[in-house]
């Protein structure tokens, strides 16, 4: 299949069949067509990328022309997840800024897009802030997934140090530990691994933590 045949495709909205996490599968749109995106990765391009997440419900990111579909948050995922923003949204608002959750893109340089499950700026007016996509933050959080914990806890930091973010929380639910990782430099250096009995608590946002036990027991 021809890459301006997808492009043609990516207007009408699309609905997925399964696929496994990470797997690229086939996409039928509203108007019949079906995309196998397969053998299209490694060829995409930066637009393309932004119109098909315009038009499809899965959490994509993309890097140098390829795409990886990641899995659907599950019920823990998204009870962890839901604490974390309300505890943040009233200590961020108060500082004037902004907090979102997933699914919002942000770009960490050109040709290179992330999802982060929570992600901030310390000022709402920030020229960041665009309604598209974000174009950097000062914090992101990741809840780590279960079908790929690498992802959360080795890969994605060197992605947000790319993007020069100052502060990375990595919030694991498998061992139930929050790690809160600073930048410095070009790299990050881990200010806390946080466990039950303990507050995990942030180096940018002076004041700002976390009941790790609280974190862990969201319903």
């Amino acid at each position: 299949m021809q890459t301006n045949t997808t492009s043609n495709a990516m207007p009408g909205k699309a609905r997925e069949q399964s696929t496994r996490n990470g797997e690229l599968g086939v996409v039928t749109c509203e108007n019949g067509a079906e995309i196998n995106l397969a053998p299209l990765n490694g060829l995409w391009t930066q637009d393309q990328y932004l119109r098909l997440t315009e038009h499809t419900r899965l959490l994509i990111e993309f890097t140098d022309g390829c795409i990886e579909i990641l899995s659907m948050p599950t019920d823990r995922h998204q009870a962890v997840l839901q604490f974390l923003f309300l505890a943040l949204l009233p200590f961020v608002q108060e500082l004037g800024g902004v907090v979102r959750f997933a699914a919002l893109r942000m770009r960490v340089r050109d040709g290179k897009f992330r999802e982060p499950d929570l992600l901030l700026l310390l000022d709402a007016n920030d020229s960041r802030r665009r309604n598209d996509f974000w174009r950097g933050a000062d914090l992101v959080m990741e809840v780590v997934s279960p079908d790929d914990p690498d992802r959360d806890i080795r890969i994605k930091p060197l992605d947000y140090a790319e993007a020069r973010i100052p502060e990375y929380w990595i919030v694991n639910p498998i061992d139930e530990t929050v790690t809160v990782l600073v930048l410095e430099d070009d790299a990050y250096t881990e200010h806390g691994r946080f466990r039950r009995g303990q507050r995990a608590d942030s180096v940018l946002l002076s004041g700002f933590s976390v009941d790790v036990g609280e974190v862990f027991d969201a319903d």
